[in-house]
């Protein structure tokens, strides 16, 4: 039966001596004195394989191998295998465009990207797609736990609820369609169907020209909408608590992976000192943190700098105020006002809205509010976001008939990757990034 790497350790001290089979990848070749060292990785670690004589092998070949483990303090995980047969399962060819078993850090993230499946062997590299698995892992348990229904939704779509802008076509038969930005017009089906709690993971695309390190034109969602709340402070709180969960789960499950990036995670109770600052409000404290700056020498900024909206900047400058003053840098900011936000969002005044955007580490990681469940003020409101009713009739067709008072939000995936690990690029945080320039591989 064949046997993880990382069970050789154990095994090594209770049956030394034990035959086993491990099959996995060469990661690294030494030879000293007639005797081969191998490492061998697979999906748990490496382990060190002792082999009489010199080899062959090339690195990154696949092998099946049986052999006795015994106790080496020496060797990686304190035990090896002494091989007494081996079998090449697929020979890996010796012109490796970069090592694999190296130091990533000094490969350019396009010759990483433009490799994918050979970078993704690389054990750090891939340590970032553990940490992503269990970010979407206790999301979705969260959720359940708190009665919450999973739907997956189509991402073709007809029009877009915002009029079309920053919407992929594609062709569709006879017709155009479009790649969805969300899954938003179902998620608010779902919820005037009865379901009252809905949550999505799923991809959604952006055709945004941007090419920056915080943006991807294709995504991964973390979709949420609830029914029956009185503002967005109820989902305020629903985030966190899930985000809670999720760095709970963090350092449960993944401390290696959080060792390998050199990451730390927020602790779990801190979440909730995230303080919530309205948007005119959070510009003014943006102001004074970019003069307190000035004063003292940290920030090349001018001050007395004005801010008229939510810059990466303003994000930088919330998350660390909120870091030295509340012990996380995590802010929500909220009472967006009526002309940055979509027409379908629940006014709270003339002109602002319960809307809110959550900051994590410098980066807004997501964006949500209540919508407008009535039907009459949705009819309304159009013509001054430039909408025709005739145009979003299947959106409008959720509240003709009556649908209870709900929001909802969406986490990026990927950028709360990023930021839990410290990467310098979402792409770094996408298996197979889609970009202005990159559809492959």
């Amino acid at each position: 039966m064949r046997v993880l790497a990382k069970a050789v350790s154990e095994l090594a001290r209770a049956e030394p001596g034990k035959m086993i089979e491990l099959s996995g990848w060469v990661h690294r070749i030494r030879e000293l004195g007639g005797v081969s060292f191998i490492m061998l990785r697979d999906r748990s670690g490496l382990v060190q394989l002792v082999l009489e004589g010199k080899t062959d092998l090339t690195l990154e070949s696949v092998v099946s191998v049986q052999g006795t483990v015994a106790v080496n303090d020496k060797a990686p995980g304190g035990a090896e295998v002494c091989v007494q047969h081996m079998s090449v399962l697929s020979r890996a060819e010796p012109d490796l465009p970069f090592p694999v078993n190296g130091d990533m850090s000094k490969v350019g993230l396009d010759v990483i990207l433009d490799n994918r499946p050979l970078s993704l062997r690389n054990p750090r590299i891939r340590s970032i797609f553990r940490v992503q698995s269990t970010i979407i892992e206790a999301f979705t348990e969260y959720l359940r736990r708190e009665d919450f229904t999973e739907i997956k939704t189509s991402k073709l779509i007809g029009s877009g609820t915002e009029g079309g802008t920053g919407l992929f076509e594609v062709d569709y038969f006879d017709r155009k369609v479009y790649l969805a930005q969300s899954p938003q017009f179902y998620k608010q089906t779902m919820i005037a169907s009865g379901l009252e709690r809905v949550f999505e993971i799923a991809p959604a695309y952006r055709a945004e020209k941007h090419d920056t390190p915080r943006h991807l034109n294709e995504y991964v969602s973390l979709d949420v909408e609830m029914a029956f709340i009185s503002s967005e402070a109820d989902l305020i709180e629903l985030e966190k608590h899930l985000l809670a969960h999720i760095f709970e789960s963090l350092v449960r499950q993944n401390a290696e992976d959080l060792a390998a990036w050199n990451a730390t995670v927020p602790d779990p109770d801190a979440v909730f000192n995230a303080p919530t600052i309205a948007h005119d409000d959070a510009l003014e404290l943006a102001r004074g943190e970019l003069n307190r700056n000035s004063a003292d020498g940290s920030s090349r900024g001018g001050a007395g700098q004005g801010f008229f909206e939510i810059t990466p900047e303003v994000e930088r400058l919330l998350c660390a105020w909120a870091g030295r003053e509340k012990g996380i840098e995590l802010v929500f900011v909220n009472q967006f006002p009526r002309r940055h936000r979509p027409f379908y969002t629940y006014p709270s005044s003339v002109s602002h809205t319960m809307s809110f955007d959550a900051l994590f580490r410098g980066l807004e990681i997501t964006t949500g509010g209540r919508r407008q469940e009535q039907y009459q003020a949705l009819l309304e409101v159009l013509p001054r976001f430039g909408l025709k009713a005739e145009d979003l009739k299947d959106y409008l067709a959720v509240f003709k008939y009556g649908c209870p008072p709900h929001g909802g939000f969406a986490i990026g995936c990927e950028r709360l990757t990023q930021k839990v690990l410290g990467l310098a690029n979402v792409k770094e945080a996408s298996l197979f990034p889609r970009d202005r320039r990159r559809v492959s591989p």
